[in-house]
This record gives structure tokens, C-alpha cells and sequence, in this order.
């Protein structure tokens, strides 16, 4: 009798055992962003790597990525992450700007340099500030991520504010067109996937866009010179991964534990990976013939100097801490 009881407590055990190991194996979040899957793009890559790590360290979760908008819209994600429909996004920041407008300060001309300035600033107060509010708001980063751009003219080269003068340009943000306008060029607005057909057409003669953009649009094809991002990048966007923290909190520690190693290992492969993009841009423009140009630091200080009387100066009127957010960007060294 006690046998048997025993038998029956060790079958009970064994139970409840493989029914905890089958509650931890329910974890499944959702991942979406609108990036190409399974060609290339790093910002998929970056969430591809946390999937498959979290996989690998086998505490009882899945991550299912759900690229190309697939899921949510591109611009949609960081609500859908607040109402529960996603876990985890690559997300770019300013996109959320019309709800939070101290976004915007993370597509700011001249604000980042370059790549190492990129990431003094994701230690600095600034970017302190900034993720306090995407905290506030109920979201955690799990990785940074800073991708770099460029300037693009159909028929010169583009160093200097002088020589926006009476250009026709489009602008990949709001904060870039005021500059340009305030360097003397027409704002073109039309979306990325357009600009090929504008510069063809002569609605438009000169551009900014990412340096991802600049090669999977094929720009080369239109432009005469490109102005690579090189140590004076005008040209940089916040696009992290972002994760809800109402999902964060309601794992256990094993499985937060094993999201933030992976989300480090996605954070060193972009750091890589983003500065090889503007070498392949370069690479993509040269034997294109394209002529590639890089600021010096007096033209870049010229670009901000303009930047200071359009899109700083709309920044810190229409947001309360904008001026402070600006002054402690460009605190940085």
C-alpha cells in the first residue's frame, strides 16, 4: 500500500514537473517591424538574433518575428506594443514623435557626428532623458541602435549650405526639410520608394535618406555625387529595439535574464554591421561612378549653424525641454 502511494506520489511529481516545463514552453512573444525579412537588413537581423538566442538558451520562450509590416503598419507598432497586439519591435523612434514630440530629437541634424559619437551618446544624459520617457510610457530598449545617412545631388556635390541654394530636395523627416529650406531649396515631399522616379523626372535634384536607402533604391543610378556619412555624418536616426514592459514583467528571471543577453549580442552585431552599410554605400557609389565627397568639420559646423535657426529653434519653441534636449546632445563630445 505505502508502495504504491509512493508510486503515485512520484507519478504526481513527474506531472506536475512536465506540466511547468510545458506552462515555461507557452511563453511566445510577438515580434513585428516593417523591414524586409530574409535579405539582409540588419534592423531584421537584430531581431532575428534575439529570437534565435532566446531559443538557444532554452528557458521555455519563443519569439515569432513577423517582418515587412505583416503584422502591424509600419508607424503603428509602438501603439500595438502598448495595447498588447506585439511584444517587440525595431522601431524608429521619431515615428512616435506625434505622441511623445521629444522623439524628434533622435532625427536631428547634427546632433550625431558619427558612429563612436553614436554611442557616447546612448551614455550620455540625453539619451538618458530620452529613455526615461519611452519607460514612462510603458517601454523598455532591449538594444540601441543609431543608422547612419547621407546627402545626395543629381548634379553636384552637396558640402555646404550654399550649395542647397534653389535645389529641389526631398527629405527623409521635418526636421531635415527646415534645414534645407533654410539653406535655400524647395521641399519635395514625396516617400522614399519615389525619390528614384523624382530624381529621374527632375521633381527632385537632391536628397537625404538613409545609407540602406541610397543602395536598395538604387540611387546611384540618378545621382551625380553623394555625400557619405563618413566623421561629420549629418544624418542619423534612433532606430531601436523596443520591447512593452508588461510583457518584460511577466517573464521569470531566466528568460529576462537570457532577452537582455540576447539583445547585447543584437546590439554589437549592429554597431558592427551599421558601419559596414556606409561602406558598402561608398563601395556601391564608386564603382558606379558616383563621385563620394565627405564633410570637413567647418562644413558640418555650417550645416548646424543653420540647423540652430530652423529646426532647433522649431524644436525648442514647440517642445517644453527642447531646448534642453538639444543643448545636451550637443554637450557630447
Amino acid at each position: 500500500m505505502k508502495r504504491n502511494r509512493f508510486i503515485l506520489a512520484a507519478f504526481a511529481g513527474v506531472a506536475m514537473a512536465a506540466l511547468a516545463v510545458q506552462d515555461a514552453a507557452a511563453v511566445e512573444l510577438k515580434a513585428s517591424h516593417q523591414f524586409p525579412g530574409g535579405k539582409g537588413d540588419v534592423r531584421d537581423e537584430m531581431v532575428q538574433i534575439i529570437a534565435r538566442e532566446v531559443a538557444a538558451a532554452n528557458v521555455g520562450m519563443e519569439i515569432k518575428v513577423f517582418p515587412g509590416a505583416s503584422l502591424v503598419k509600419p508607424k503603428e507598432q509602438w501603439q500595438a506594443m502598448l495595447k498588447g497586439q506585439i511584444d517587440i519591435t525595431a522601431f524608429p523612434l521619431d515615428y512616435a514623435s506625434g505622441r511623445h514630440p521629444e522623439f524628434g530629437a533622435t532625427l536631428m541634424p547634427g546632433l550625431v557626428k558619427n558612429h563612436d559619437h553614436a554611442k557616447r551618446l546612448n551614455k550620455s544624459p540625453f539619451m538618458g532623458e530620452i529613455k526615461k520617457i519611452i519607460e514612462d510610457a510603458g517601454v523598455i530598449v532591449l538594444a540601441d541602435a543609431w543608422l547612419a545617412g547621407a546627402f545626395g545631388g543629381k548634379d553636384k556635390c552637396i558640402l555646404e549650405p550654399q550649395d542647397a541654394a534653389g535645389l529641389k530636395a526631398r527629405s527623409a523627416g521635418a526636421t531635415f526639410a527646415e534645414m534645407w529650406a533654410g539653406a535655400g531649396a524647395s521641399i519635395v515631399s514625396i516617400p522614399s520608394n519615389e525619390v528614384y522616379n523624382a530624381l529621374q523626372t527632375g521633381v527632385a535634384n537632391a536628397t537625404d535618406t538613409s545609407a540602406g536607402s541610397f543602395v536598395s533604391f538604387r540611387l546611384y543610378e540618378q545621382l551625380s555625387c553623394l555625400t557619405a556619412p563618413g566623421d561629420n555624418a549629418l544624418w542619423f536616426m534612433y532606430e531601436p529595439v523596443l520591447m512593452s514592459k508588461r510583457s518584460f514583467d511577466k517573464l521569470n528571471k531566466n528568460q529576462q535574464d537570457a532577452l537582455m543577453k540576447a539583445a547585447k549580442k543584437s546590439e554589437d552585431y549592429f554597431a558592427a554591421e551599421s558601419k559596414k552599410l556606409d561602406e558598402k554605400l561608398v563601395e556601391a557609389y564608386t564603382k558606379n561612378n558616383v563621385k563620394v565627397v565627405t564633410m570637413s568639420d567647418a562644413q558640418a559646423n555650417a550645416w548646424r549653424e543653420v540647423a540652430k535657426k530652423t529646426s532647433y529653434k522649431t524644436f525648442s519653441e514647440k517642445v517644453p525641454t527642447g531646448a534642453k534636449l538639444i543643448e545636451m546632445a550637443l554637450s557630447v563630445q
